[in-house]
């Protein structure tokens, strides 16, 4: 009994050593545009879309388990890989693309910055500056193991939307039943809700920043199955968090017949219903949602470009030793704050813009990393089965459907 419970602690403290580039990632996906989908379906729609969350862990974890595996058997990260196997042109379109569509993101958290600023009674011209000279610092001052502990204490101010969620006293059997029943409908609302639901899990940013930061950590083939539970654990808490912002807005705000367009709405629409504590603690889960991403979202972006244009690349080293790569992040932090402090700037076109070219890239990350893990030059023996082909060739198809739809409706809606 004490043998296997030292071996339990073992594991435990192993895993805790690996931990970290599945668990972030995934949460990074709770940004300002996440919450803002997850509130708007919860308020719109209920409970009825609660079900869409189990194959959305399934999907996240193949597609991100698939990095991790790829970043600890290679060393190298996927755009690093893209341009070895695929060629520097077929790099540099998607690493345009990629550029793009996370800057417009990137000045999507600052807009959730702003708009958290507006919650708590604070001037956005003080806010927001604070904010992108913090999410600078700490990434150009700080090295690997210093940032990663800064962004796993951010993971866990998600709680909040859990204490939200059951301040709200919501149904929990009418809940239950809503995630093993789907509830679906061919309602033009109800499908772009859906997609829009799936396509903000599952965004490119993301298996290329996995990658890049399971290489940097240094994790070694021998810890790769704690390297697995992390993404595995870091898909499920992620989308814990996603259903409980869900719950609080179905069970308020779509039961008094309130609808809303963003997530400062679903916060000041709260405050009435359940009172201040959740509005706060609604308000304050966008705030630290919307810093968090604002870090991830340029150090994405700077990991993958620098990869693929074979310069050096890493929060480990200085700024005269990877001054690309610092220069990128920078640039984007700056773009990203002055835009949102702008006048009359408009969210809505820069959001469809994100939103387009996310639908545009992630079909091509999706089959080149699929050709990646399963070429036996670079995997070796940690090639896909032919059973996780399957499903992986069902959730890529999947999710290339969904991100066309995204991308037409974008236009034509």
């Amino acid at each position: 009994m004490k043998h296997k419970l030292n071996r339990f602690w073992l594991k435990f403290v192993l895993f805790l050593s690996v931990m970290g580039p599945g668990i972030i990632t995934a949460n990074v996906d709770n940004d300002a545009g996440g919450i803002t989908t997850y509130s708007v379906a919860g308020a719109h729609f209920g409970y009825s879309l609660i079900w869409s969350f189990i194959p959305i862990i399934i999907a996240l974890v193949i597609i991100q388990e698939m990095c991790s595996r790829m970043a600890i058997v290679t060393g190298k990260g996927l755009a690093d890989l893209i341009r070895e196997e695929f060629g520097v042109k077929v790099t540099f379109y998607a690493m345009t693309i990629l550029v793009l569509s996370n800057l417009f993101n990137t000045i999507s958290e600052f807009a959730g910055i702003a708009a958290s600023a507006e919650l708590f009674g604070i001037s956005k011209y003080i806010l927001v500056p604070v904010c992108a000279l913090f999410v600078w610092w700490i990434i150009v001052k700080g090295t690997y193991k210093s940032v990663e502990k800064i962004f796993l204490i951010a993971c866990v101010f998600y709680i909040s939307y859990i204490f939200s969620g059951f301040l709200s006293k919501p149904d929990w059997k009418e809940v239950a039943l809503s995630s093993i029943h789907p509830q679906f409908n061919f309602d033009k609302a109800y499908i772009l809700m859906l997609i829009g639901v799936v396509g903000t899990t599952i965004a490119p940013w993301m298996q290329f920043y996995q990658q890049s930061s399971v290489v940097e950590k240094g994790i070694k083939i021998e810890n790769y199955k704690y390297s697995k539970w992390d993404t595995v654990v870091g898909a499920f808490v992620v989308n814990i968090i996603a259903i409980f912002i869900v719950i609080v807005c179905a069970n308020t705000l779509f039961k008094h017949g309130i609808r809303v367009e963003t997530a400062k709405d679903a916060a000041l629409a709260l405050k009435p219903l359940v009172g201040d504590y959740c509005f706060y603690l609604f308000a304050f889960g966008l705030l630290n949602a919307s810093i968090f991403a604002a870090c991830i979202l340029p150090l994405s972006t700077a990991y993958s470009v620098c990869e693929g244009m074979g310069w050096e690349v890493g929060v480990n080293r200085r700024f005269r030793e990877a001054p690309q790569f610092y220069s990128l992040y920078t640039a984007i932090i700056i773009i990203g704050a002055a835009v949102i402090l702008m006048p009359n700037v408009k969210l809505v076109p820069i959001m469809l813009l994100s939103q387009a070219t996310n639908g545009m890239l992630l079909p091509f990350v999706l089959v080149f990393m699929l050709l990646l893990v399963n070429n036996k030059r670079l995997m070796g023996t940690y090639t896909n089965s032919k059973l996780y082909n399957i499903i992986s060739i069902i959730v890529i198809l999947a999710m290339i459907t969904l991100s066309i739809i995204l991308l037409f409706s974008t236009f034509v809606h």
